[in-house]
This record gives C-alpha cells, sequence and structure tokens, in this order.
C-alpha cells in the first residue's frame, strides 16, 4: 500500500450524466420561465404604447361630435331667430291691418256723411228750381196775356243790340263747339251775341254762369243771361229777351229757337249790361 492511499484525492470526482442532465433541465426550465416572464412583460410593456396610438382617434372623433353639436345648436338658434322674426312680422302686419281697418272705417263713415250731405244740397236744389219754375211758370202767363210793357222794344242800347243779333240767328241748326255765322252751340251763341256790342265772355256755360252780376229771375231786364244747372257748372244758356221769352240754341233736333220761359224755366241769370 502506497504512504499516500490514506490521503483523499484533490480531483473533483466526475459527474455523473444523469446529474448533468438534471442540471441542464433545470436551467432550462429557469430558461424557459424566464423567456415567459420576458414576453409577459415585454406584451404588458406594449399595451400603453398601443393605447397611447389610439388617443388621437377619440380625440378626432369626441371633437367631430363636438362640431356636429355646435352646427345642431348653430342651426337650431337659427331656426328660432328665423320664427321669431315671422312671428314679429305677422304680429306688425296683424297691428297695420287693424290700423288700416280703423281708417277704412273712419274713411267710411266720413264718405256716407258726405253723401247724406251732398242728397240733402241736392235735394234742396230741386226744391228751390221747382218753386222757381212755378214762378216762372205764372210770370210767363202774365206777361203772354198782357201788353209788352218790357217788351224787346223797351230794350236800348247794348241790349237792344244783343237782342236784335240773337233773333236773327233764330231757324239756325245747333253744333256743339259752332259760334257762327251759320250754326251755334248755346254758349257760342251767347258769345257771339255779346260780342257784337264789345263784351268778351268766356267761351263756355260753366264759366258765363258767373261771368256778371247775380239776378233773381222775378227780376229779369232783356239782356240778360239766363242758365240751367248751379251757377259755375251750368249745362245750358241763352238770352232773355224780354215778354217772358228767351232766344238760345237748344239742341241738334231743333237748333236756336225762341221760347216762353215756361218751356224750361232757368236756374238763374247773370247781368253783364
Amino acid at each position: 500500500m502506497s504512504h499516500t492511499a490514506h490521503i483523499r484525492s484533490h480531483r473533483k470526482p466526475r459527474r455523473s450524466a444523469s446529474t448533468l442532465a438534471m442540471r441542464a433541465g433545470v436551467a432550462g426550465g429557469v430558461l424557459s420561465t424566464l423567456a415567459v416572464a420576458g414576453a409577459s412583460g415585454s406584451a404588458n410593456a406594449a399595451e400603453p404604447v398601443t393605447q397611447t396610438l389610439e388617443l388621437p382617434t377619440l380625440t378626432a372623433d369626441l371633437a367631430a361630435q363636438v362640431a356636429q353639436s355646435a352646427d345642431a345648436t348653430q342651426q337650431a338658434a337659427a331656426n328660432y331667430e328665423l320664427q321669431a322674426e315671422r312671428d314679429a312680422a305677422a304680429a306688425n302686419a296683424a297691428k297695420q291691418a287693424k290700423a288700416d281697418l280703423a281708417d277704412a272705417k273712419q274713411k267710411a263713415a266720413e264718405a256716407k256723411k258726405k253723401a247724406e250731405e251732398a242728397a240733402r244740397k241736392a235735394a234742396a236744389a230741386r226744391a228751390s228750381r221747382s218753386a222757381a219754375r212755378t214762378t216762372l211758370s205764372t210770370t210767363a202767363s202774365a206777361s203772354v196775356s198782357t201788353s209788352a210793357s218790357t217788351s224787346t222794344s223797351t230794350a236800348t242800347g247794348s241790349a237792344a243790340a244783343v237782342i236784335s243779333f240773337v233773333k236773327a240767328q233764330v231757324g239756325k241748326a245747333y253744333v256743339s263747339g259752332a259760334t257762327g255765322p251759320s250754326a251755334y252751340d248755346c254758349s257760342g251763341l251767347v258769345q257771339t251775341a255779346f260780342k257784337q256790342v264789345g263784351i268778351s265772355l268766356p267761351r263756355v256755360s260753366q264759366d258765363q254762369s258767373t261771368a256778371g252780376t247775380p239776378v233773381s229771375l222775378s227780376n229779369l231786364q232783356p239782356g240778360d243771361i239766363l242758365y240751367w244747372g248751379s251757377a259755375g257748372s251750368a249745362y245750358h244758356v241763352a238770352v232773355y229777351v224780354g215778354d217772358g221769352m228767351f232766344v238760345g240754341a237748344q239742341n241738334p233736333s231743333s237748333g236756336v229757337q225762341e221760347k216762353p220761359l215756361s218751356y224750361d224755366p232757368p236756374t238763374g241769370a247773370v247781368r253783364v249790361l
């Protein structure tokens, strides 16, 4: 026996194959566990990145919704404003219609009042003309039945010349607008007759009826101008020649004629001589 036989050897014992395999398995398990943990950690670390990438999309959607809500609110406000304007316009129209109706009623009342006043005046004028005609008829009848104390023979100067002229035209034609010498209308005959004595009269009967001094029908003198209708709006004129007679251009069917006052009693008379 060797003297070193009792000393343990310092060489490491050889590991058996089973031990190495076991250690390799343990190491593999540890590495697998670490790999799984790393993978899990990597996955967990990636989630915030994904969430961070999705934030702009959510913000854009929210902004779009806000914009749509703002548009809807603006449209609703515009609709309310339009409706308010329509309501105001309708209120103004109703107010104006009410004012127009009140004005129309007032004007209608005024028109009715004027019509009643005109009817009253017309009735009074008719009554006055009827009374005048009665007076003239009586006067004319008395004049015809008595001698001609106020006959043409009593007219002198200008009056006699006017009367002589109009009597000379009796039988001539009536033509509207004519002033002689072969035809006349009523105012044309009167104007031309007075022109013979140097008196210039207006052309139409309306103006001739106010051309001189008004005289009553009960105080007529030869040469006075007779008119029918209202003074200033007369529709016919003639010349009083005395004896309750007048000469005038009557109408197209009768021409210039001499007639008694009772034939067609005039409304009034004016004196220019």
